[in-house]
């Protein structure tokens, strides 16, 4: 395998210096970029094309983010969506163009094009954990740091997903609240944090919670197991409104995903999702009403359809 391949696989990106070293010169390294061989991720950092190509948004900030590392060590620590990701805590609805540093070193606060430096407000030893081998916010603040950079809805994502992977407990998001809530910018916070439940496992069941809470539709039980006359669970669904004989599911395709198994192709596990909600309507003899991600778009004509089921369903 090429060296620098297996430096980028190490380190997550490999460097000009790296590159010189194993006889490569200035100009080999402008045609291997001109002829996407290699992407340059920022100045004197580079990893092969393919990996950049194959990459979502969230995999190349990541790659940034090793890039931003490899530049300055640990005179930064990794803060806001930056530190969220590399927890694994699910973020929405925040740019992911730039990432975002903490100084730990005493350096100004500024923004350049792809990284957002901020200075250390109450950033105490306690706020800053090692995270394979970088410095980085704790779970519980980097989620209501990523909070700050977007909406409420945005901060509840994060703070579900903070709990749902037991990464904090709500004890420690109201810690995290106590110490940025006099920050600019942080009082959409308090809804989120209010809100945030560790029953809600995705994005877009926290999504669909929101446009609950936003649209006045009553909030569901979330988590609803369903079981039958023999004791035996059936099922459970992400929502219920057990008084209007209702139940829901937010379906992402990323949950069919989740649900395939070895061997399995994704038109059994649609298959099987079928039968899965006749059998929930069969043994509750409720309604059934799926969100998908377009619903989540246009919030107000999805309320109104879901008043209207909730009308009919009860």
């Amino acid at each position: 395998m090429d060296p620098l391949t297996v430096i980028a696989e190490r380190h997550g990106v490999f460097l000009t210096r790296e590159a010189l070293a194993l006889g490569y010169d200035e100009r080999s390294i402008a045609r291997a970029v001109r002829g996407r061989l290699w992407h340059r991720v920022r100045r004197g950092a580079y990893v092969p094309y393919e990996v950049w190509a194959s990459a979502d948004a969230e995999a190349r900030h990541l790659i940034r983010a090793a890039a931003v590392h490899r530049s300055y060590g640990d005179r930064v620590c990794f803060s806001h969506v930056t530190a969220a990701l590399l927890h694994g805590i699910a973020v929405w609805g925040v740019d992911l163009e730039r990432v975002h540093v903490t100084r730990l070193d005493g350096g100004a606060g500024r923004t350049e094009p792809d990284v957002v430096h901020h200075e250390a407000q109450c950033l105490g030893d306690d706020d800053v954990a090692r995270l394979d081998g970088r410095l980085v916010t704790t779970p519980a603040r980097a989620a209501l740091e990523t909070g700050i950079l977007g909406s409420t809805e945005s901060a509840l994502v994060s703070a579900d997903s903070l709990l749902f992977q037991r990464l904090g407990s709500v004890h420690d998001l109201g810690s995290a609240y106590d110490v940025v809530q006099h920050w600019p910018g942080t009082q959409h916070l308090q809804v989120a944090v209010r809100m945030a439940d560790h029953r809600a496992q995705s994005p877009g069941e926290s999504r669909s919670r929101w446009l609950f809470f936003a649209e006045g539709i009553p909030a569901p039980e979330l988590q609803f197991e369903v079981y039958d006359a023999a004791g035996m669970l059936v099922g459970t669904t992400d929502f219920a409104w057990r008084r209007h004989r209702l139940l829901g599911e937010f379906d992402g395709r990323s949950k069919y995903g989740r649900l395939l198994r070895p061997g399995q192709t994704p038109e059994e596990v649609v298959w099987a999702e079928k039968l899965r909600e006749d059998a929930l309507r069969r043994t509750t003899g409720f309604g059934m009403e799926r969100l998908v991600w377009a619903d989540l778009g246009r919030p107000r004509s999805t309320a109104d359809r879901l008043r209207a089921m909730l009308r009919r369903a009860a």
